[in-house]
Order: structure tokens, then sequence, then C-alpha cells
């Protein structure tokens, strides 16, 4: 596949698994129960999540472009879907079955998964595994906030 016929693919697969976990997690971020909850003191505005999934997904797309073009093609989408799953299913776990314990084991394992991605394709990814790095340090942040969450309530 051509590079740009392949992007087009993950970005619609990537923003598909955004709005996929959008409806998921029903109104979630607004209900009574995580309004309530203790929340991390570096708990971002409402916007920022939406801004920052935009910016991550299609730097994971890039990322995905590569990976396709350079690795085992059943390992990729193995992995791919790994995450895929791994990434809707915070949504519904988090926010609509509120919990938060499942929720921070799925956001672990989706930041290694993501880490991995990152160190684990140096060699044949070279430079262009750094389009997976947005992915790790907003999961990281992520996680971060799921944890306080689970420590706090």
């Amino acid at each position: 596949m051509k590079f740009t016929a392949t992007l087009i693919l993950f970005l619609a697969l990537n923003f598909g698994a955004l709005g996929i976990g959008t409806l998921l997690m029903g109104n979630g971020p607004e209900s009574l129960w995580y309004t309530t909850l203790h929340q991390a003191p570096w708990t971002p505005m409402g916007w920022i999540f939406g801004a920052a999934w935009t910016c991550v997904m299609i730097f994971f797309s890039v990322f995905m472009t590569f990976f396709l073009q350079n690795e085992n093609i059943k390992k990729v989408w193995l992995l791919f879907a790994l995450q895929f799953v791994l990434n809707v299913s915070w949504n519904y776990v988090f926010f609509n079955q509120h919990l938060a314990g499942l929720g921070l084991l799925i956001i672990v394992l989706l930041t290694a998964l993501t880490f991995y991605f990152l160190f684990a394709f140096k060699s044949t990814l070279n430079n262009n595994r750094y389009f997976v790095l947005p992915y790790c340090l907003w999961l990281l942040i992520a996680t971060s906030l799921n944890a306080y969450i689970v420590l706090y309530n």
C-alpha cells in the first residue's frame, strides 16, 4: 500500500476508535460519578483532552503507516488490534461502568504497549518510531490521572 493510502486508513481507524470510545463512555466526563471524584490537581480542562487525543492519533497514524511498511504485516495488525481494543475499552470500563481500578489496569497495559512500539522496533523504524512518542507521553499523563482517582477515592 502506498504511504498516503495507508495513512488515510490509519487515520480513519484511529479516529474511529476515538468515536467508538466516546459513544461507549456516554456522558461519563459530565456524570455525577466523575465530577464528584477527587481528581488530580494536574487534571487538564476538558477541551484539552479532545485536542490532545486529536494530535496523538494523527502522530500515531503516521507511526503505524511507517510500522506497516517496515515490519511483518501480521505482527503489525495484531499489535494494532490490541492497542485498539485497549484504547476503546478503557472508555467503557472507566466512564460507563465506573471501574476505575480495572480502567487503571487497562491504561497501564496500553501505556506499556505504546512504549513497546517505541523501543522494540528501533532497528527497523529508526527515527520514525518517535511518531509514537506523543501517544506514550499522553498516556503517562492519563495513567497518572486514573491512578490518582484509584488512590484517593
